[in-house]
C-alpha cells in the first residue's frame, strides 16, 4: 500500500482499534481518519501516532467531499453502518447512501479497493428493514467499479465496545432476563481478528470482488456465552425468559412512542437470528487465525476480570 489508508467510521470501535494496530507498525500506510462531526474527531486525540494520521470531517453521503478525502488513497475501509434506526437516523441514510457515494468518490479517485463490514443476514430481499438496507449497500459497493470486498460479521468482542458491555449487564446483573431463555445461536469473535480481516482485505494481491463470511471459532447459544462472562468475572447468574411475543410487542411499543426507542422490531430480529457459520474459507482467503473464545472474552473483559 503506497498511499494512506481511507478510514470511514474512525471514531467507532474498530476504527479506533484499526488505528492502534497501524500505529504499532512503522512500515504500516498512515490513516487518513473520516469522523461525521468535531466531536467524533476530537475524541481520536487520544490515540498513539498522531503524526501518521490525518482526520477530516465529512458527510459520509456527499461524494464531493469523500472524494476529495480519497484523493491519494490505496484503499478504504468503509465501517459506518447502524443497528437501530430512529427517526433522526434512518437506514438508508447510514448504508445505501454512504455506499453509493463511497464507490463513486473511490472511482473518481483511484483507489485500489474498497473493504466494507456488513453483517450476516445481510441481503435486499430480507423483510428485515435492518438486513434489507445492509444487503443494497453491500450490492451497491459490488456493483460499483471499484473492487470490494464484503466482510459480514457477527457479535464482535472487543473492551469498551457495546456488545461486551451488554453481555457483561447481563452477566454481573444477578438474574438475567433474556429472549426465549437465549436461545439463539451466535459465534462471537473478537475484535483483533476482524480488525486483521479488514487490513488483510486490503492487500494489493486481492483480486476483484468477494464477499467473506466470519465468525469466531465457536458457537453457542446466547445463554451459554452469557454463563461463560460470568464464569470469566467471577459472578454467579439465573436466568429468566422472556417470550419472544412480549419482546416484540415492547419494541412495538417503544417504536410508537419513543422518537429514539431502546429497542426496535428490526433491531430485534437481527439480534435473534442464529449465526453459525464455517469461518475457515474466510480465513484461508485472508490469511488469518481465529482467536479462542475465551480469550477473546479475557481480553474483552480485561479490566473487570479477577
Amino acid at each position: 500500500m503506497t498511499g494512506p489508508l481511507l478510514l470511514t467510521g474512525a471514531n467507532g470501535h474498530l476504527g479506533r482499534l484499526i488505528i492502534r494496530t497501524l500505529a504499532a507498525d512503522a512500515d504500516a500506510a498512515p490513516v487518513r481518519a473520516l469522523v461525521r462531526s468535531e466531536r467524533a474527531a476530537a475524541s481520536l486525540a487520544d490515540l498513539p501516532a498522531a503524526e501518521r494520521r490525518e482526520v477530516r470531517i465529512v458527510d459520509y453521503a456527499d461524494h464531493a467531499s469523500l472524494a476529495a478525502a480519497a484523493s491519494g488513497a490505496s484503499a478504504a475501509i468503509h465501517l459506518a453502518g447502524i443497528l437501530k434506526e430512529t427517526r433522526a437516523n434512518r437506514y438508508q441514510d447510514a448504508h445505501e447512501r454512504p455506499a453509493a457515494a463511497l464507490a463513486l468518490a473511490c472511482a473518481e479517485a483511484g483507489v485500489a479497493r474498497i473493504v466494507h463490514t456488513s453483517i450476516h443476514g445481510a441481503n435486499a430481499a430480507s423483510t428485515n428493514g435492518c438486513l434489507a438496507s445492509r444487503g443494497r449497500a453491500d450490492e451497491i459497493l459490488l456493483q460499483g467499479s471499484v473492487p470490494a470486498t464484503i466482510l459480514r460479521v457477527p457479535m464482535v468482542l472487543g473492551r469498551g465496545d457495546a456488545a461486551s458491555a451488554g453481555l457483561r449487564r447481563e452477566a454481573t446483573g444477578g438474574r438475567a432476563s433474556l429472549a426465549r431463555g437465549g436461545a439463539t445461536i451466535e459465534q462471537p469473535i473478537a475484535a483483533a481478528d476482524v480488525v486483521a480481516a479488514l487490513l488483510a482485505a486490503t492487500r494489493a494481491d486481492m483480486r476483484g470482488n468477494a464477499i467473506h463470511a466470519l465468525g469466531g471459532p465457536e458457537a453457542l447459544t446466547h445463554r451459554e456465552l452469557v454463563a461463560r462472562v460470568a464464569a470469566i468475572l467471577g459472578c454467579e447468574v439465573s436466568f429468566r425468559t422472556i417470550p419472544l411475543f412480549a419482546v416484540r410487542t415492547f419494541a412495538w411499543l417503544a417504536e410508537t412512542l419513543s422518537a429514539d426507542p431502546p429497542l426496535t422490531r428490526d433491531m430485534l430480529g437481527v439480534l435473534e437470528q442464529d449465526d453459525v457459520i464455517d469461518p475457515e474459507p474466510a480465513c484461508a482467503a485472508l490469511g488469518i487465525a481465529l482467536t479462542p473464545l475465551d480469550a477473546a472474552l479475557r481480553a474483552a473483559f480485561a479490566e473487570d476480570a479477577p
